[in-house]
Parts: C-alpha cells; sequence; structure tokens
C-alpha cells in the first residue's frame, strides 16, 4: 500500500523547487494535494512540472491571518480533513552588519517564516485528523549563527520554538509536529542568496558553501522531499519535536 494513500496534504511555499518535489512525492505515495502560495501564475507552472497532477492550487500570503485562514477552508471543503502540513513558505531577505541591517528587511522575513507557520498551524492544525503530522522548513541556519543574516537567522531559530510547543500541545491528539533543516540546496532561491552573499564576501558563493559541507555538494530539493516524505509518513510515528538535519552534515 502506497504511504500516504487518500491522505490530505497542503504544501505552502508549494511552487518552489522543494515544495514541489515534496508535491509529487506526496502524489506519488497516493495523496491528495493542495498548494499553496503567493502567485497563481507561479502555481500553474508547478501544476505543469507535476505534469497536469490533480492537485488544488490556492493563492495567499501566508503571513496575512484572513488570506490562510480562507486557504484553509477551501482545502478542508474540497478535499476533507488534513493529514500533513508541511509549512514551507519562506523568503531570505539580505545580508548587512546590524547597524545597516533593514528594519523592514527583518519584519518581512519574520513575518513569512515565523508568523506563516504559527498562522497555518493555528488555522490548519483544529483541522487536522488525529495522528496527522506537521513539518515546519527551518534551515541549517536555525542551528548556527552568522554575521549578517540577521532575519533569515533569527527566523529559523524561532520556527524550532514553534515547533516545540506544538509538538506538546498536540501529541494527545496523536500528532506529530518536527523541523526539517536543509543545508544549501541546488536551487534559485540558493543561486540568489550566494550571489548577495559573493557581493559582500568577494568570493563565488557557492564555492564557499561547499568548503563547509563535509559531503562537498549542495543538496537536491528531491533529497529533502525524501527527508519531507519520511515525517509525513507513518514511519515517523514515534517522532515528534526532532530537528531533522539534511544539510551534507554541515551542522556536525
Amino acid at each position: 500500500m502506497k504511504r500516504l494513500e487518500g491522505r490530505v496534504c497542503v504544501v505552502t511555499g508549494g511552487a518552489g523547487s522543494v515544495g514541489t518535489a515534496t508535491a509529487r512525492l506526496f502524489l506519488e505515495e497516493g495523496a491528495r494535494v493542495a498548494l499553496i502560495d503567493l502567485r497563481q501564475a507561479d502555481l500553474d507552472r508547478a501544476v505543469e512540472r507535476l505534469g497536469g497532477a490533480p492537485v488544488l492550487s490556492l493563492v495567499a500570503d501566508v503571513s496575512r491571518d484572513q488570506e490562510v485562514a480562507d486557504a484553509v477552508d477551501q482545502v478542508t471543503e474540497r478535499l476533507g480533513p488534513i493529514d500533513v502540513l508541511f509549512s514551507n513558505a519562506g523568503n531570505f531577505g539580505s545580508v548587512a552588519p546590524i547597524a545597516d541591517y533593514p528594519e523592514v528587511v527583518f519584519d518581512t522575513v519574520y513575518s513569512v517564516h515565523v508568523k506563516g507557520a504559527f498562522l497555518l498551524c493555528k488555522h490548519a492544525t483544529p483541522r487536522m485528523r488525529d495522528g496527522g503530522s506537521v513539518i515546519i522548513t527551518s534551515s541549517v541556519a536555525g542551528v548556527r549563527g552568522d554575521p549578517g543574516v540577521y532575519g533569515y537567522i533569527v527566523a529559523k531559530h524561532a520556527q524550532i520554538g514553534l515547533m516545540r510547543c506544538l509538538a506538546k500541545e498536540l501529541a494527545p491528539r496523536g500528532i506529530r509536529v518536527n523541523t526539517i533543516h536543509p543545508g544549501p540546496i541546488d536551487n534559485s532561491f540558493q543561486h540568489s542568496v550566494e550571489a548577495d552573499l559573493a557581493n559582500v564576501i568577494k568570493r563565488d558563493g557557492a564555492e564557499f558553501f561547499n568548503a563547509m559541507i563535509p559531503l562537498g555538494r549542495h543538496g537536491t530539493p528531491e533529497e529533502v522531499a525524501q527527508s519531507v516524505l519520511y515525517l509525513a509518513s507513518d514511519e515517523s510515528r514515534f517522532t515528534t519535536g526532532l530537528r531533522l538535519m539534511v544539510d551534507g552534515g554541515m551542522s556536525a
């Protein structure tokens, strides 16, 4: 039997590389999938990459309460109670000394990563079946510190606190809550980060990160998706409150 047969899975940041790769695995494992992202055009391209699979695509800004509530309503009305919640929406911000770091950038990054995950869980977990799974995409940045990355690193640490609170609250319902922590991934998000970083450190950003990774390379969206599938499936039914590192040993 397929690992997610008939289960309803919600993926925010669904139009990005990790969201789409995860949706593909979920579909292969028998799930009914809802993708949520900021722009319909991006969602349409994601559905095209999925071969026109029958997914529900919804436009919502995860940092806006009513938009999240409306999206959750549509998921449950059209697909049924939620089994898997993958909070994966994200943005990076900028790199700058603390005295120069823009407040508006800090607020925007924190709103998407932390408030976004909070609002999604606030509205969706009451509509989840017992025994389900919540996965929040943090990052290797969530377990380390680096100068200048104030919005992103602070937000990624905060997501761990949210996960730990939720893991305790939802345990009586058998709902597991975990964070996943990718290292540098070979995708457009990371390429943009590395381009900005190169301007600061005056060297190739990809080579800089590869030198920090014991396995010596960037990961792929598909490798992250495999780990998300583990946390979504019954294979992780006794796993909650976990920080799952998918970083090539970068945090070791």
